[in-house]
Protein backbone atom coordinates (compact mmCIF):
# COMPACT_ATOMS: atom_id res chain seq x y z
CA UNK A 1 0.00 0.00 0.00
CA UNK A 2 1.45 3.43 -0.93
CA UNK A 3 2.32 5.63 2.02
CA UNK A 4 -0.64 7.63 3.28
CA UNK A 5 -0.36 11.20 4.57
CA UNK A 6 -2.58 12.01 7.54
CA UNK A 7 -3.43 15.38 9.12
CA UNK A 8 -5.00 15.34 12.59
CA UNK A 9 -6.12 18.51 14.35
CA UNK A 10 -6.01 18.45 18.14
CA UNK A 11 -3.48 15.61 18.12
CA UNK A 12 -1.16 16.54 20.98
CA UNK A 13 -3.02 14.35 23.47
CA UNK A 14 -5.99 12.03 23.91
CA UNK A 15 -7.69 10.41 20.94
CA UNK A 16 -5.85 12.60 18.43
CA UNK A 17 -2.44 11.62 19.76
CA UNK A 18 -3.50 7.97 19.89
CA UNK A 19 -4.60 8.10 16.26
CA UNK A 20 -1.31 9.71 15.26
CA UNK A 21 0.66 6.94 16.92
CA UNK A 22 -1.45 4.21 15.31
CA UNK A 23 -1.12 5.71 11.84
CA UNK A 24 2.66 5.85 12.30
CA UNK A 25 2.63 2.21 13.36
CA UNK A 26 0.77 1.43 10.13
CA UNK A 27 3.46 3.07 8.00
CA UNK A 28 1.81 6.45 7.40
CA UNK A 29 3.23 9.94 7.71
CA UNK A 30 1.39 12.23 10.11
CA UNK A 31 1.08 15.96 10.70
CA UNK A 32 0.59 16.66 14.40
CA UNK A 33 -1.27 19.81 15.33
CA UNK A 34 -2.21 21.53 18.56
CA UNK A 35 -3.28 25.07 19.33
CA UNK A 36 0.07 26.01 20.87
CA UNK A 37 3.58 25.54 19.54
CA UNK A 38 4.75 24.14 22.88
CA UNK A 39 2.21 21.32 22.97
CA UNK A 40 2.73 20.55 19.29
CA UNK A 41 6.51 20.39 19.66
CA UNK A 42 6.14 18.22 22.75
CA UNK A 43 3.96 15.69 20.93
CA UNK A 44 6.38 15.58 18.00
CA UNK A 45 9.31 14.99 20.35
CA UNK A 46 7.47 12.17 22.11
CA UNK A 47 6.56 10.43 18.85
CA UNK A 48 10.00 10.97 17.29
CA UNK A 49 11.52 8.98 20.14
CA UNK A 50 9.64 5.90 18.89
CA UNK A 51 9.09 6.47 15.16
CA UNK A 52 11.05 7.78 12.18
CA UNK A 53 11.02 11.56 12.46
CA UNK A 54 10.97 11.83 8.66
CA UNK A 55 7.35 10.67 8.88
CA UNK A 56 6.35 13.24 11.52
CA UNK A 57 5.56 16.94 11.06
CA UNK A 58 4.33 19.39 13.66
CA UNK A 59 2.33 22.50 12.71
CA UNK A 60 0.51 24.52 15.40
CA UNK A 61 -3.03 25.47 14.39
CA UNK A 62 -5.86 27.30 16.10
CA UNK A 63 -8.72 25.67 14.21
CA UNK A 64 -11.00 28.65 14.88
CA UNK A 65 -8.82 30.78 12.57
CA UNK A 66 -9.37 29.89 8.88
CA UNK A 67 -5.95 31.19 7.85
CA UNK A 68 -4.26 28.80 10.28
CA UNK A 69 -6.21 25.85 8.87
CA UNK A 70 -4.96 26.89 5.43
CA UNK A 71 -1.40 27.03 6.76
CA UNK A 72 -1.83 23.52 8.19
CA UNK A 73 -2.78 22.22 4.73
CA UNK A 74 -0.07 24.18 2.92
CA UNK A 75 2.64 23.13 5.38
CA UNK A 76 1.73 19.46 5.00
CA UNK A 77 1.73 19.73 1.20
CA UNK A 78 5.11 21.44 1.27
CA UNK A 79 6.58 18.58 3.32
CA UNK A 80 4.77 15.49 2.03
CA UNK A 81 3.25 16.55 -1.31
CA UNK A 82 -0.34 15.45 -0.62
CA UNK A 83 -2.95 14.80 2.07
CA UNK A 84 -4.83 11.49 1.96
CA UNK A 85 -6.83 11.78 5.19
CA UNK A 86 -7.74 14.92 7.13
CA UNK A 87 -9.26 14.38 10.60
CA UNK A 88 -11.10 17.23 12.30
CA UNK A 89 -10.49 16.03 15.84
CA UNK A 90 -9.81 19.25 17.79
CA UNK A 91 -12.51 19.72 20.39
CA UNK A 92 -13.38 21.45 23.63
CA UNK A 93 -16.02 20.22 26.09
CA UNK A 94 -15.58 22.80 28.83
CA UNK A 95 -16.39 22.10 32.44
CA UNK A 96 -19.82 20.74 33.28
CA UNK A 97 -22.46 23.34 34.09
CA UNK A 98 -26.11 24.15 33.54
CA UNK A 99 -27.06 26.37 30.61
CA UNK A 100 -27.98 29.34 32.79
CA UNK A 101 -24.71 29.11 34.71
CA UNK A 102 -22.32 28.93 31.76
CA UNK A 103 -20.07 31.98 31.14
CA UNK A 104 -20.59 33.48 27.70
CA UNK A 105 -16.86 33.25 26.93
CA UNK A 106 -16.93 29.50 27.55
CA UNK A 107 -20.03 29.07 25.38
CA UNK A 108 -18.23 30.84 22.55
CA UNK A 109 -15.09 28.73 23.04
CA UNK A 110 -16.94 25.39 22.88
CA UNK A 111 -18.95 26.39 19.81
CA UNK A 112 -16.03 28.01 17.99
CA UNK A 113 -13.65 25.09 18.53
CA UNK A 114 -16.07 22.27 17.83
CA UNK A 115 -18.28 23.70 15.11
CA UNK A 116 -16.35 26.48 13.38
CA UNK A 117 -13.08 24.56 13.71
CA UNK A 118 -14.60 21.53 12.01
CA UNK A 119 -16.18 23.62 9.26
CA UNK A 120 -13.02 25.59 8.51
CA UNK A 121 -10.89 22.45 8.46
CA UNK A 122 -13.35 20.68 6.16
CA UNK A 123 -13.47 23.64 3.78
CA UNK A 124 -9.69 23.84 3.48
CA UNK A 125 -9.26 20.08 3.13
CA UNK A 126 -12.07 19.68 0.61
CA UNK A 127 -10.74 22.40 -1.68
CA UNK A 128 -7.26 20.90 -1.56
CA UNK A 129 -8.43 17.32 -2.07
CA UNK A 130 -10.69 18.26 -4.93
CA UNK A 131 -7.69 19.89 -6.62
CA UNK A 132 -5.42 16.89 -6.06
CA UNK A 133 -8.14 14.46 -7.15
CA UNK A 134 -8.56 12.32 -4.03
CA UNK A 135 -8.80 12.31 -0.25
CA UNK A 136 -11.00 11.65 2.77
CA UNK A 137 -12.23 13.97 5.52
CA UNK A 138 -13.42 12.60 8.86
CA UNK A 139 -15.14 14.66 11.56
CA UNK A 140 -15.03 13.61 15.21
CA UNK A 141 -18.53 13.14 16.58
CA UNK A 142 -19.45 12.46 20.19
CA UNK A 143 -22.12 12.72 22.86
CA UNK A 144 -25.02 14.47 21.17
CA UNK A 145 -24.35 13.16 17.67
CA UNK A 146 -26.98 10.45 18.10
CA UNK A 147 -29.45 12.63 20.01
CA UNK A 148 -28.39 11.58 23.51
CA UNK A 149 -28.49 14.30 26.17
CA UNK A 150 -26.54 14.79 29.38
CA UNK A 151 -27.32 17.48 31.93
CA UNK A 152 -24.36 19.82 32.30
CA UNK A 153 -23.04 19.16 28.79
CA UNK A 154 -25.70 20.94 26.74
CA UNK A 155 -23.35 23.11 24.73
CA UNK A 156 -20.92 20.29 23.98
CA UNK A 157 -23.79 18.01 22.95
CA UNK A 158 -25.29 20.76 20.82
CA UNK A 159 -22.03 21.15 18.90
CA UNK A 160 -21.70 17.40 18.30
CA UNK A 161 -25.28 17.25 17.06
CA UNK A 162 -24.41 20.07 14.66
CA UNK A 163 -21.26 18.25 13.52
CA UNK A 164 -23.29 15.14 12.69
CA UNK A 165 -25.66 17.19 10.56
CA UNK A 166 -22.74 19.00 8.93
CA UNK A 167 -20.98 15.71 8.14
CA UNK A 168 -24.06 14.13 6.58
CA UNK A 169 -24.87 17.24 4.56
CA UNK A 170 -21.28 17.64 3.39
CA UNK A 171 -21.26 13.99 2.30
CA UNK A 172 -24.40 14.68 0.26
CA UNK A 173 -22.77 17.68 -1.44
CA UNK A 174 -19.56 15.70 -2.06
CA UNK A 175 -21.21 12.61 -3.57
CA UNK A 176 -20.06 13.40 -7.11
CA UNK A 177 -16.58 14.51 -6.07
CA UNK A 178 -13.37 12.50 -5.52
CA UNK A 179 -13.52 13.29 -1.78
CA UNK A 180 -14.88 10.88 0.85
CA UNK A 181 -16.69 12.36 3.86
CA UNK A 182 -17.24 10.45 7.10
CA UNK A 183 -17.79 10.69 10.83
CA UNK A 184 -15.96 9.06 13.72
CA UNK A 185 -17.72 7.82 16.84
CA UNK A 186 -15.17 6.44 19.31
CA UNK A 187 -17.69 6.07 22.12
CA UNK A 188 -16.76 6.94 25.68
CA UNK A 189 -12.97 7.12 25.84
CA UNK A 190 -10.89 7.82 28.95
CA UNK A 191 -9.16 11.12 28.14
CA UNK A 192 -8.20 14.29 29.97
CA UNK A 193 -11.17 16.01 28.32
CA UNK A 194 -13.51 13.93 30.46
CA UNK A 195 -11.46 14.35 33.63
CA UNK A 196 -11.25 18.12 33.09
CA UNK A 197 -15.04 18.43 33.29
CA UNK A 198 -14.82 17.62 37.00
CA UNK A 199 -12.07 20.07 37.99
CA UNK A 200 -12.53 21.22 41.57
CA UNK A 201 -15.19 18.57 42.28
CA UNK A 202 -13.31 15.51 43.53
CA UNK A 203 -16.38 13.85 45.08
CA UNK A 204 -18.37 14.15 41.85
CA UNK A 205 -15.36 12.81 39.95
CA UNK A 206 -15.11 9.72 42.16
CA UNK A 207 -18.80 8.93 41.60
CA UNK A 208 -18.57 9.51 37.87
CA UNK A 209 -15.37 7.49 37.58
CA UNK A 210 -17.12 4.36 38.86
CA UNK A 211 -19.49 4.56 35.88
CA UNK A 212 -16.74 5.43 33.41
CA UNK A 213 -14.82 2.35 34.51
CA UNK A 214 -17.77 0.29 33.29
CA UNK A 215 -18.67 2.01 30.02
CA UNK A 216 -15.48 3.72 28.81
CA UNK A 217 -12.48 2.40 26.90
CA UNK A 218 -8.83 3.38 26.94
CA UNK A 219 -7.45 5.38 24.03
CA UNK A 220 -5.11 2.54 23.05
CA UNK A 221 -8.11 0.20 22.69
CA UNK A 222 -10.17 2.42 20.40
CA UNK A 223 -7.74 4.31 18.17
CA UNK A 224 -6.10 1.30 16.44
CA UNK A 225 -9.51 0.20 15.17
CA UNK A 226 -10.44 3.70 13.97
CA UNK A 227 -7.11 4.17 12.17
CA UNK A 228 -7.40 0.85 10.36
CA UNK A 229 -11.00 1.52 9.35
CA UNK A 230 -10.12 4.91 7.89
CA UNK A 231 -7.32 3.40 5.83
CA UNK A 232 -9.51 0.70 4.29
CA UNK A 233 -12.73 2.68 3.87
CA UNK A 234 -13.70 3.60 0.32
CA UNK A 235 -17.30 4.69 0.94
CA UNK A 236 -18.66 8.20 1.18
CA UNK A 237 -21.18 9.14 3.89
CA UNK A 238 -20.02 6.58 6.45
CA UNK A 239 -19.98 6.70 10.25
CA UNK A 240 -17.16 4.63 11.76
CA UNK A 241 -18.50 3.72 15.19
CA UNK A 242 -16.37 1.74 17.64
CA UNK A 243 -19.09 1.38 20.25
CA UNK A 244 -22.50 -0.27 19.93
CA UNK A 245 -25.52 -0.97 22.17
CA UNK A 246 -24.48 -4.64 22.37
CA UNK A 247 -20.96 -3.79 23.55
CA UNK A 248 -22.40 -1.46 26.18
CA UNK A 249 -24.85 -4.12 27.38
CA UNK A 250 -22.05 -6.68 27.73
CA UNK A 251 -20.05 -4.24 29.84
CA UNK A 252 -22.92 -3.70 32.27
CA UNK A 253 -23.71 -7.42 32.46
CA UNK A 254 -20.08 -8.32 33.18
CA UNK A 255 -19.37 -5.38 35.52
CA UNK A 256 -20.07 -7.34 38.77
CA UNK A 257 -17.47 -9.92 37.74
CA UNK A 258 -14.90 -7.93 35.79
CA UNK A 259 -13.41 -4.87 37.48
CA UNK A 260 -12.05 -2.39 34.98
CA UNK A 261 -9.93 0.73 35.50
CA UNK A 262 -9.76 2.95 32.41
CA UNK A 263 -8.42 6.08 34.09
CA UNK A 264 -4.93 6.11 35.53
CA UNK A 265 -4.75 7.86 38.89
CA UNK A 266 -3.05 11.28 38.63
Amino acid sequence: MPEKIIVITGSTRGIGFGLAENFLQLGCSVTISGRRKESTDGAVTKLSAKYDQDHILGIPCDVTVPEQATSLWNGTIARFGKVDIWINNAGHSGEMGMVWEYPSQEVESVIATNVLGTIYGAQVAFRGMQAQGHGAIYNMEGMGSDGRMHAGLTFYGTTKSAIHYFTKSLALEAKDSPVIIGGLRPGMVATDMIRDRYKGRPEDWERAKSIFNIIAERVETVTPWLAEQMLINRKNDVILSYSSPWKLLRKFVSSPFVKRQVFDDP
